[in-house]
């Protein structure tokens, strides 16, 4: 985990970039694929609002860590080994979820679309098919209860106490919510949108995010182990952190919304009001 700014402007600017970033995440983007088509299904007036659901519940637990971290900031002091096995398992996750991606993009046949793929989603077994809003917020509360959130949470909520209590953290973990939640709500929208099409544009449109989405877990994968091989990649990325996501949430949104627009391109009338 990258140290975070000290001034309050520059921390909940960067606080609420993760939260778009970990909005991206290839398991939150199966999951809500997932829940989104099972319901197109099962309960169609829900699947659009699923990536909204997901991340309302990743949200409310994210509060409570950052709450809970907080309370605890003047009682326990964060392990030196901490920040490194964290940076370990990102990387190792990384590697996995854009090879997976990666691989679902080259097997797909001519006329399948691309889901994505995730790791997390597979060890919930039939909670990822739920039609009951409480349900879906549930599952994204689930996925919460991970090491990468978990530490994310923590070390901003550390990085507000330092600044004045609570009160701060709460303030970021809201931040981090918001984020998170504009990018997996339209997500939501955008795979329920997907859906509706079965055409050439849509073919297209999966085969964009897929991509994307693997060649992105690659270069983050490949850059964290840089950083820790490398001190004069570490060296250079310090202070950085606010810019490379940026970056990073600028290259998969733009991939997304190319991605969106290309299912809007000569649709039908009628064919996205589902």
């Amino acid at each position: 985990m990258d140290t975070l700014p000290a001034d309050a402007l520059s921390l909940a600017l960067l606080t609420f970039v993760l939260g778009m970033k970990h909005g991206f995440d290839a398991d939150h983007l199966a999951t809500i694929d997932g829940l989104t088509r099972y319901n197109a299904r099962r309960n169609p007036a829900l699947a659009r609002y699923c990536g909204t659901l997901f991340s309302l519940g990743h949200g409310g637990v994210v509060i409570v860590i950052a709450l809970s971290v907080a309370a605890l900031a003047g009682q326990w002091a964060v392990p030196d080994w901490f920040e490194l096995l964290g940076s370990l398992i990102s990387i190792a996750f990384l590697l996995g979820l854009g090879l997976l991606n990666l691989n679902a993009v080259l097997r797909a046949g001519p006329d399948q679309v691309v889901q994505p793929v995730g790791l997390k989603g597979r060890l919930l077994g039939q909670l990822g098919q739920v039609s009951h809003p409480a349900l879906v917020a549930l599952v994204g509360a689930l996925f919460a209860l991970s090491f990468d959130t978990l530490s994310q949470a923590a070390f901003f909520a550390l990085s507000a106490s330092s600044l004045g209590g609570w009160q701060h953290a709460l303030g970021l973990a809201l931040l981090f919510m918001l984020g998170m939640l504009l990018t997996d709500g339209i997500n939501g929208l955008w795979i329920a949108r997907l859906i509706a099409r079965a055409d050439q544009i849509a073919l297209v449109a999966s085969r964009v995010m897929g991509l994307v989405v693997a060649g992105v877990s690659l270069l983050v994968a490949a850059f964290g182990l840089a950083k820790l091989l490398s001190p004069a990649v570490e060296a250079w990325a310090d202070g950085k952190e606010l810019a490379f996501g940026l970056l990073l949430v600028a290259i998969i949104a733009g991939s997304f919304f190319w991605s969106l627009r290309l299912t809007r391109r000569l649709a039908p009338a009628g064919s996205l009001e589902a």
